[in-house]
């Protein structure tokens, strides 16, 4: 039986095109896609490739079921 998991991703738009994609709950996550199209897909396969490996160690997959969002915080130069 397949279950639904949800998992939040990063887009990050790169300077050379295309976008970075993390995924936070899956410290390691990452894959590029050249457009959001493609990116989106390329997360789908990271994630799977990722929880085939949890699965594997026979660890939890952890997830983003639980209700989260993410934010932003601007900060003003800070000198160090």
């Amino acid at each position: 039986m397949k279950s639904l998991i949800r998992f939040n991703v990063i887009l990050k738009p790169e300077p050379e095109g295309g976008f970075t994609v993390l995924v936070p709950s899956l410290p390691g996550c990452i894959t590029y896609g050249k457009d959001l199209e493609e990116a989106k897909k390329m997360s789908k396969e990271a994630i799977l490739a990722y929880i085939q490996s949890i699965k594997k160690r026979g660890d939890n997959i952890p997830s983003d079921d639980s209700e989260s969002f993410i934010s932003s915080v601007e900060m003003t130069e800070i000198n160090v």
